[in-house]
């Protein structure tokens, strides 16, 4: 197999098309597109889906990108790497993280690793939904109790878990009166199942705010507008200081903080790298260590 011809395949799987990657990569469209052509020929095999205006990856296509993306960068970096006469990891690192992690810990943590590893260009891009790592060409995602996914491996570094809290001037409702809560996007609970130390309880709902993020529900439980469903790291200052109060521990799974990254691929000096950074940052993995990190 051509392996210039492989490289450009992938330059415009990447990109999208061959104009944005001639653009990109500074080179002609049509040789682009002979080599593309010719590694089709050669392969037997339609890699693009042609329309008008559009190019689609064919499933052929989709799976030798996949499997040949990678390596085609590894291969750069490692040659990079050995000309330069260094041993450093360099490269892009592209991170998709969740919203509140980014909003409270992410861009202390992009600094600190910039500073480490000068040679390495990190982006970091957050999201709550689920993101397709091969497609959206990420080397590392940070998930909330991830579902499992036998192409994905990875490990726990961060443990949170979920209390309910309100301000002080707020009181309990007693009996089955509903208390005013605070919650976020379409959740449609009416009923809280809680544990305190005299064992489990329910508490009834009533939500007279929904607000689209984590941050913007704690905001509006400090202000005494209702109780809320929150982590522990994100309010742990909060209670020590008395301006909201525990209503109990949320039941269920407490949170666990992953990070992921394809299994068929060898683990980067890039990726290792800020695996080793939040290990790093977070020793012991505890919502206690958490909320420290994002005090400051």
């Amino acid at each position: 197999m051509d392996l210039l011809a492989l490289a450009d395949f992938n330059l415009v799987a990447r990109h999208g098309g061959f104009g944005k990657a001639a653009r990109a990569a500074g080179r002609p469209k049509a040789t682009l597109s002979r080599r593309v052509s010719d590694l089709e020929s050669s392969l037997d095999l339609r890699l693009f889906e042609r329309g008008g205006r559009s190019l689609k990856l064919t499933q052929e296509g989709r799976a030798l990108y996949e499997r040949t993306g990678a390596l085609l960068t590894e291969l750069d970096e490692t040659a990079a790497a050995i000309a330069s006469g260094g041993d450093k990891p360099r490269g892009r690192l592209r991170i998709n993280a969740p919203l509140l992690f980014s909003q409270t810990a992410m861009g202390r943590l992009a600094a600190g690793f910039a500073l480490r590893h000068p040679q390495i260009r990190l982006e970091v891009t957050t999201d709550d939904r689920q993101v397709d790592m091969i497609e959206e060409g990420f080397d590392l995602v940070i998930r909330v109790n991830p579902d499992p996914d036998e192409s994905l491996v990875g490990r726990i570094f961060l443990r949170d878990r979920m209390l309910v809290v309100a301000s002080p001037t707020l009181k309990r409702p007693k009996g089955n009166l509903a208390a005013p809560a605070i919650v976020r996007g379409d959740d449609a609970a009416a009923i809280w199942d809680i544990r305190r130390s005299s064992g489990p309880s329910r508490i009834a709902v009533d939500p007279v705010l929904r607000l689209s993020s984590l941050m913007m529900v704690r905001d509006a439980v400090r202000a005494g507008v209702g109780a809320a469903r929150l982590p522990l790291s994100l309010v742990s200052h909060d209670l020590a200081e008395g301006t909201l109060v525990r209503w109990g521990d949320v039941e269920g799974p407490d949170i666990a903080l992953w990070t992921l990254y394809p299994s068929r691929r060898l683990l980067s000096a890039r990726v290792s790298a800020f695996l080793d950074h939040l290990k790093d940052a977070f020793p012991k993995g505890t919502p206690d260590e958490l909320a420290a990190y994002i005090r400051g």
